[in-house]
């Protein structure tokens, strides 16, 4: 474990991230909306999503040199980017979120109006299931369902849309623990979730790897929104990349505001550590990847 290099392995899978959304989100979608998309999603952002996807299937299926596992997984991790991306433009409109800054610069809306970002955000999320379901593909077709499936629950009703519904109708609320956790099972922590085991779908792993592995990104996906809130207030807009203090000036219910910054600090380390524990019943052989990114998650400044 110590001698892991977790840099040198995210730089290599980001590029591999970075050249196949630069070739499968266009640029000649009319009236400038290619433009748009590709604004909303290439050189930016953590990848944290994508890192997890592939990180399930190298944990998952690692000696299984099979070249359309590699291309769903590859697929997998764009798609679950461009859902994130999509949600990202439509929070920061004014009917929403209303901010101004995403990822170091202008958000969408700002860049490209109102009309646009919504668009944008509405055709990355088609082009998402176009991604997992390519003609000609050596990919089984039920793990193309099975990939379509998960995706689609994940940024939905029950997922990463319903988290949004709570959160935009808890403002200026006192939530309990419980439900701020619900909250954030949904809108934040589905998508991650989501991302681990569609790297165990497109490895074909079995179903107590799968079920522990969807208890490491439930952890993760929670713990990761905890630290998010802690950064809310201890770290400046210039190191975020979006606007600081943003929660607190919009009376929304967070962790910090809940239980306290040392409280949210020790709820997040919890939370990472139940994620390494799931890791430990997976069956799996090598997870210093998803351990790493367990760790990354709960240290991370920005």
């Amino acid at each position: 474990m110590s001698s892991f290099d977790l840099h040198a392995w995210t730089a290599e899978q980001l590029q591999l991230v970075e050249q196949a959304l630069e070739k499968w989100v266009p640029l000649d979608a009319p009236a400038d909306l290619g433009q748009a998309m590709r604004y909303a999603v290439l050189d930016g952002g953590k990848r944290l999503r994508p890192l997890l996807v592939l990180a399930s299937l190298q944990a998952c299926a690692p000696q299984r040199n099979v070249a359309w596992m590699h291309e769903a997984g590859l697929r997998a991790a764009c798609a679950i980017e461009l859902i994130h991306a999509y949600s990202l433009v439509h929070d920061d409109m004014p009917c929403m979120d209303n901010d101004v800054l995403r990822r170091g610069k202008p958000t969408v809306h700002v860049k490209y109006g109102e009309a646009g970002a919504l668009l944008a955000g509405d055709a990355l999320q088609t082009l998402a299931f176009e991604l997992l379901t390519p003609p000609d593909s050596e990919i089984p077709f039920q793990v193309q369902a099975g990939l379509c499936s998960l995706l689609a629950r994940g940024a939905g009703h029950a997922g990463m849309a319903g988290g949004q519904a709570i959160d935009l109708a808890s403002v200026g609320t006192q939530l309990t623990l419980e439900q701020l956790r619900r909250m954030h099972l949904c809108k934040t922590g589905a998508l991650l979730e989501t991302s681990v085991v569609m790297g165990a779908v497109a490895a074909q792993a079995s179903a107590q790897t799968t079920q522990a592995l969807l208890s490491y990104g439930q952890a993760l996906g929670v713990a990761f929104q905890v630290v998010d809130d802690i950064l809310d207030v201890t770290a400046d807009t210039a190191v975020l990349g979006k606007t600081a203090g943003k929660d607190a000036d919009n009376h929304k219910p967070t962790y910090v505001s809940l239980l306290g910054l040392q409280a949210a600090q020790q709820e997040a380390t919890r939370l990472a550590a139940q994620a390494q524990q799931a890791l430990a019943h997976s069956g799996l052989t090598d997870t210093q990847v998803l351990q790493s990114l367990a760790n990354w998650v709960l240290e991370r400044k920005h």
